[in-house]
């Protein structure tokens, strides 16, 4: 099971590149040869990065749907669009194509973001902006999505 840890800023360049920072290349080195899948994020203005690993297990569960429901093809349809397979290069690069550079609205700086088996790739102020927008609320968010388990805490 892959579990990735940390926030990145950097860069990306005119044609899309990024350097992926060494801390996170060295987690996702055991999963570099096998590539990677980029799509659109469902609920924010940011992409996903998924190991290919990840992104097999997800789509037994989408082929899983019964798609003599129009809402099941609706969804699948909507899902999967912009979906691409990228790899990390020889030089730690990662090609971020441009249809996606615009649906996340990149422009110069970026933050890679850790969400537990995937890297959010976020516009530097679009991920501050959806910070503080969640920053209120989150003790509300964490009660509503943690508080029932009873199970021993976890902070």
């Amino acid at each position: 099971m892959v579990n990735l840890i940390g926030t990145y800023e950097c860069k990306v360049d005119a044609k899309g590149r990024l350097m992926v920072p060494s801390a996170l290349k060295k987690q996702l080195s055991p999963l570099l040869q096998d590539g990677f899948v980029l799509k659109r994020s469902v609920f924010q203005p940011c992409l996903e990065l998924y190991p290919m690993e990840e992104w097999n297990k997800l789509m037994q569960k989408v082929n899983g749907l019964n798609r003599f429901k129009k809402k099941n093809n609706d969804f699948i349809r909507r899902f999967t669009a912009g979906v691409k397979t990228v790899e990390v290069d020889a030089n730690g690069r990662l090609l971020i194509p441009k249809d996606l550079v615009g649906f996340a609205e990149i422009d110069k700086e970026i933050v890679l973001s850790s969400a537990i088996n995937i890297i959010e790739i976020w516009d530097k102020d679009k991920y501050e902006n959806a910070l503080d927008a969640a920053a209120d609320d989150f003790a509300d968010l964490a009660e509503d999505v943690m508080g029932n388990d009873e199970s021993d805490g976890i902070s």
